[in-house]
């Protein structure tokens, strides 16, 4: 039996047969393309995307089974620089890989004891010390020359990218890696994110662009960006005032805030489950990256609980409890009856059972797992994403507000994203100015993931954000590679070329001059017949966006202007006429093009030519790398 089925069978025995399925489908799509016809000569990077939280563990560990099976013995599966992921992601890979000799990033006897008897898999963080350490381990070791390296790169995005690219230098993390692969003759280096944009707009010049990219659908029962902000009105979205989280801590008094409205619902949500039999409740607070502000809001949660207990046999209070339940009623029709959870509440907070902790950098590990068990709230900042994953997470407050907010970093936060989170009783309290950018986000990985699934690999995938949202931090992407441009702003070539302007006088030849409503895909048509002598026009990335539009809605229309018998100089500093960008402004959300045949006497040795002028829809900017 190969290490694959016996993986497979122990997640069909804890009955789990769907997950084995969808594992077994993404072996099946990815090994026999890139894995079995390895050439053994190179060092191949490929990129995995999940969405956030959606069992992106389980498919990594399906894929290094199967690498087992081809001849991959020795495999580095890294996380991020956390202790507490580390040895989170070294235990389930103990249980779930019990075929493997798994080892911690301090058992290099215990791998090299092993001395591939077994498939070793070697658990590190994305630490300098961590990295050159087993760089060094693996140049010593006589069977690790000869043989492939099989790298799992789990938040590929985080850490492990050049962050001093545009310093002509290389950056501490993004060189032990690249010296880890080549100790060895060839390896397969797997990225693996639930949010790959800057991955994507990495250079084939900078070695991590992925050769191929591999999307897999999240399982059943999964919540997730759509079920969260796909749909207006939601009962599961509650908003707070914009300023909130700042006005919490200049405020001595306790006001009927969404923080306090957070708490009680939790606390319900709490009694429900816990009496229910279940065994745990978590709330998450997620008020800023300040450590001292981490601290600010645990105080003022102590004292909303202290407030709670003490006026708890008011009427005040507990109509204030009542009104959250008939909320959480209506969703959840099978909630307990509202005196038997406000009871549970009372014994709660009497025997000091809800546990307040601060999740942070300066937390112990014994602090980050005790919200495993019991009613607990959760307070921090950077240390609640990226692979930290709460159990029975119903009720989220999220005000981190950003003065340059970068999309994957705020999809990483996301931490409401999952499987075992109830739908009917989970609750989001947040701002609408982040929710708004939330589901922007939410629209653009939607695109994103169109894009995957129609052509599987990172050349032709083009991202877009409304303006003021970064796709990604800065400083892992080569500005002089990446194409940035404007929506809203009109682009034309100073050099056109028309290879064949007959075949374009014939494809245009029912259209008189005016504006007409297109479909994109006829847009796509005409910018094929056109181009420029130089980079500064880049009809390939104008065509790409213009796909990316298309991959989300395939009926998706533009306008088209056409204009014959212009006389325009060459080298002019503008195209357009004022009334035709009037003209084209008028349409601020579609993709226009316009199109002007000059009469070639003005510069253009007599000769006629298409010119095209394109204005991408939108106030938004968009992206393309190489």
């Amino acid at each position: 039996m190969s290490y694959l089925e016996k993986y497979l069978d122990r997640i069909k025995q804890n009955g789990n047969p769907s997950l084995a399925e969808a594992i077994k489908k993404t072996t099946e799509d990815i090994v026999p393309q890139y894995i079995s016809n390895f050439s053994y000569r190179e060092h191949v990077v490929s990129l995995l995307v999940g969405d956030v939280q959606s069992g992106k563990t389980s498919h990594m560990f399906g894929l290094i089974c199967a690498a087992a099976d081809e001849g991959f013995l020795n495999i580095v599966l890294l996380t991020t620089d956390n202790i507490m992921l580390q040895q989170q992601t070294f235990k389930r890979a103990q249980r779930d890989l019990c075929d493997f000799c798994v080892c911690d990033e301090t058992e290099y006897l215990r791998f090299v004891s092993n001395n591939m008897k077994k498939p070793a898999v070697i658990v590190l963080k994305k630490n300098s010390k961590v990295l050159l350490q087993w760089r060094n381990n693996f140049s010593s070791t006589s069977f690790c020359a000869g043989n492939p390296l099989f790298i799992v790169d789990d938040e590929a995005d985080a850490a492990s990218l050049n962050t001093m690219v545009n310093r002509q230098r290389q950056s501490t993390i993004n060189k032990h890696l690249e010296a880890i692969k080549k100790t060895t003759s060839s390896s397969i280096y797997l990225e693996v994110t639930g949010t790959p944009q800057s991955i994507l707009l990495q250079t084939m010049k900078s070695g991590w662009k992925p050769l191929f990219i591999y999307y897999f659908n999240p399982g059943k029962g999964y919540l997730g960006g759509n079920f969260f902000f796909k749909s207006e009105n939601s009962p599961n979205i509650i908003f707070t005032d914009n300023n909130e989280s700042v006005d919490i801590l200049c405020d001595d008094e306790y006001p009927e805030n969404g923080l306090k409205q957070a708490l009680m619902v939790h606390l319900i949500s709490s009694a429900h489950i816990l009496k229910s039999g279940g065994k745990v409740c978590n709330f998450l607070i997620h008020p800023s990256h300040k450590i001292k502000d981490h601290g600010s809001f645990a105080e003022k949660i102590g004292e909303y609980l202290n407030e709670i207990f003490l006026s708890r046999n008011e009427n005040v209070t507990k109509e204030a409890f009542y009104d959250i339940y008939c909320n959480l009623q209506a969703t959840k029709k099978s909630l307990l009856g509202f005196d038997e959870i406000y009871d549970f509440i009372g014994s709660l907070l009497s025997d000091d059972k809800v546990n307040v902790l601060v999740l942070n950098s300066e937390a112990s590990f014994e602090q980050n797992t005790l919200f495993e068990s019991g009613c607990n709230v959760i307070i921090g900042g950077n240390s609640l994403g990226r692979g930290v994953t709460f159990p029975q997470l119903n009720t989220i407050y999220y005000c981190r507000l950003s003065k340059n907010p970068q999309a994957d970093t705020m999809w990483q936060h996301a931490r409401m994203f999952g499987y075992d989170r109830d739908s009917q009783l989970i609750r989001v309290f947040m701002p609408p100015v982040l929710y708004k950018l939330f589901s922007e986000i939410n629209d653009t990985n939607n695109a994103i993931i169109r894009q995957i699934q129609l052509y599987n690999n990172g050349k032709d995938i083009k991202i877009f954000y409304p303006k003021g949202l970064n796709p990604t931090r800065k400083n892992v992407l080569d500005r002089k590679a990446i194409g940035v441009y404007s929506g809203g702003v009109n682009y034309f070539p100073f050099y056109p070329v028309n290879d064949d302007i007959v075949a374009i006088d014939s494809f245009l030849s029912t259209f008189e001059d005016g504006v007409y409503q297109v479909s994109l895909k006829f847009i796509n048509k005409l910018l094929e017949m056109v181009r420029s002598e130089t980079d500064e026009w880049n009809v390939v990335a104008f065509r790409g966006f213009v796909n990316t539009l298309l991959s989300t809605n395939p009926g998706a229309q533009g306008r088209l202007i056409i204009r014959r018998n212009r006389d325009i100089s060459k080298g002019t500093g503008t195209l357009l006429s004022p009334t035709d960008r009037a003209l084209g402004d008028d349409f601020p959300d579609e993709l226009v093009l316009t199109l002007y045949k000059v009469t070639g006497n003005k510069g253009w040795n007599g000769n006629q030519l298409w010119i095209p002028n394109i204005k991408l829809p939108g106030d938004y900017t968009y992206y393309t790398g190489e």
